[in-house]
C-alpha cells in the first residue's frame, strides 16, 4: 500500500462539497465521532482511554473525614502589629512587665506565621508558631508561649 504524504482533504479541495464522503451528512454530527463528550470511554473508545486517560475510571486514594483533619487558622506577624491598636481598644490585649500579652487562641487563631516586621516586644500565646516568627519576636525582646497539644 502506498503511503500518502499529503492529507486527502488537501487533494480534494475545489471538487465537490461532499469531498468523497457521500451526499447527506457523512462525517458530520456526533455519529461520526462516537458520541458527545465522554460517551464511549468505557466501550468503543477504550483504547483512547487506556492511553490518554488511564485514571479516568475507578477510585483513587482515600479522603479523610473533614472533622479529623487539621485546619489551622493562621495569622502573620504584620497582621498582629496592624491589629494591635484595635485589640487594645477592645480590651483583648493585656500588659505585663512592659510587654503586650496577646492570646491568639482566644482570638481564634491557631498558628503564627513570620511574614512581616515587628518592632514592639510582645508576649504571644498560641498553639503553633513558625521558627521565623519565634526568631523575629525574640530579636525584639518578646516571647512566644506555645500551648501544648492535647
Amino acid at each position: 500500500m502506498v503511503v500518502r504524504k499529503r492529507k486527502k482533504t488537501r487533494k480534494l479541495r475545489g471538487r465537490t462539497r461532499s469531498m468523497g464522503w457521500g451526499r447527506i451528512g457523512q462525517h458530520r454530527k456526533s455519529g461520526s465521532k462516537g458520541g458527545f463528550g465522554a460517551a464511549g470511554l468505557g466501550k468503543h473508545k477504550w483504547s483512547w482511554t487506556s492511553k490518554y486517560a488511564p485514571t479516568w475510571f475507578g477510585k483513587h486514594g482515600f479522603n479523610r473525614p473533614s472533622k479529623l483533619q487539621k485546619h489551622p487558622v493562621a495569622i502573620n506577624l504584620y497582621e498582629v502589629v496592624e491589629r494591635l491598636e484595635d485589640w487594645k481598644n477592645k480590651g483583648l490585649v493585656k500588659e505585663e512587665n512592659g510587654k503586650m500579652v496577646i492570646d491568639l487562641q482566644m482570638l481564634g487563631y491557631t498558628k503564627l506565621l513570620g511574614t512581616g516586621k515587628i518592632n514592639v516586644p510582645l508576649k504571644i500565646i498560641v498553639k503553633e508558631a513558625s521558627e521565623k516568627a519565634i526568631e523575629k519576636i525574640k530579636n525584639v525582646g518578646g516571647t512566644v508561649e506555645l500551648i501544648e497539644q492535647q
